[in-house]
């Protein structure tokens, strides 16, 4: 217990990556929504889509933009922190006063594991709205007659009918993606304003040729009262795009977990293959470790090259470190959906090869 209280050393070093890692975050934060800002220039004038939109839409998805930064600012804050203490001697003198490798990592570590609480609360709760409000911008700015809501779905409008639908889920078949509309009310109006029928589907989905709904129980009224029919597939006759429907679908990784949670349970309860959804959610749930082993799997370049090395060159090994995580965490998780391993395990993979790395590194060079 006595090894684990925090001391002034702790403080020297929290305080130098704190610094460090605040800033780099700061600037890849702000560096992607200047990206971003500049793309949604280009659709200034569509659909009344004005420059004070553009300017909201990047302020909605600002808190996403920092939850996605946060691990590779991490990793090169982290690097920049415990660099400038080696360039300036104070690292040499901890392991001189006995201070073990290990120990210097787990300070570091421990500012990072301090913030990741909040980040963590911050894509839980800001970064799912600011999406969904970001969703509904564009999705009225590629069509008029298609809008989002928060709580009601997605609401549109085809000729004489108003649709509703509760939930819209991306699905993947093969190598083709489309957009599953789930709990769909579909109200056909006369020319007065009134409702001549009313249908219910449980799914509906575009076929590559056209909608087909599921399960469909169909009301119909007249003078002489309501008539209902039921049918377990129906053609739906409907000019809703597509394509437009699949843009307007929030992308999986950005949905907090209760609601990739509640997809999952979904699919399953009709024997579908969660697919992406539960990729995003155990991306999700170990997001807290990957950072950290992440994190700490860097520290080992600070006692060596890093000495002698300038900003550039820290800068350029924790890109190097950021580039290699990415792409062995995707390599791993394409496998695994491959060869059926489970998304748990193909996400949990490349932290488990990290973590034995920083295990055999620290046990060798203490």
């Amino acid at each position: 217990m006595a090894a684990l209280r925090v001391k002034r050393v702790d403080w020297l070093i929290g305080t130098s990556v704190l610094g460090s890692l605040l800033m780099v975050w700061l600037l890849l934060t702000g560096f992607d929504a200047v990206i971003q800002f500049l793309r949604q220039l280009g659709a200034v004038g569509r659909n009344g889509y004005t420059l004070s939109n553009a300017v909201v839409y990047i302020l909605v998805t600002f808190p996403r933009r920092m939850y996605e930064m946060f691990g590779n600012a991490a990793l090169i804050g982290g690097l920049l922190g415990l660099g400038g203490l080696a360039s300036s001697g104070e690292l040499t003198a901890l392991r001189a006063a006995g201070m073990s490798k290990l120990r210097i990592g787990a300070s570091a570590v421990g500012v990072v594991a301090s913030l990741i609480v909040g980040v963590v609360i911050l894509g839980e709760t800001a970064a799912p709205w600011g999406d969904r409000q970001a969703q509904a911008m564009q999705l009225r700015m590629k069509s008029r007659n298609v809008g989002m809501a928060t709580n009601t779905g997605l609401w549109a409008r085809d000729g004489e009918r108003i649709i509703n639908a509760k939930a819209a889920m991306a699905k993947q078949t093969g190598t083709h993606s489309t957009v599953q509309l789930a709990d769909v009310r579909v109200f056909t109006l006369t020319h007065d304003g009134q409702v001549s029928r009313f249908d219910w589907a449980k799914t509906a989905e575009h076929d590559g040729r056209q909608w087909v709904m599921s399960d469909v129980r169909s009301t119909t009224l007249d003078d002489q009262g309501t008539h209902s029919t039921t049918a377990t597939t129906q053609r739906w006759d409907s000019s809703l795009n597509p394509q437009v429907l699949e843009q307007s679908v929030i992308q999986p990784q950005y949905l907090p977990m209760r609601d990739l949670r509640r997809n999952i349970k979904y699919l399953e309860a009709n024997n579908q293959n969660p697919g992406v959804y539960a990729v995003a959610f155990w991306t999700r749930a170990l997001y807290p470790l990957n950072v950290l082993v992440l994190v700490l799997c860097a520290m080992p370049f600070a006692f060596g090259a890093l000495r002698s090395g300038g900003l550039g060159k820290r800068m350029f090994i924790g890109m190097l470190l950021a580039i290699g995580w990415y792409f062995l965490q995707k390599a791993m998780v394409n496998f695994g959906t491959v060869y059926g391993v489970p998304p748990l395990m193909a996400n949990l993979l490349p932290a488990m090869i990290l973590a034995l790395a920083a295990w055999l590194y620290f046990r060798k060079h203490g």
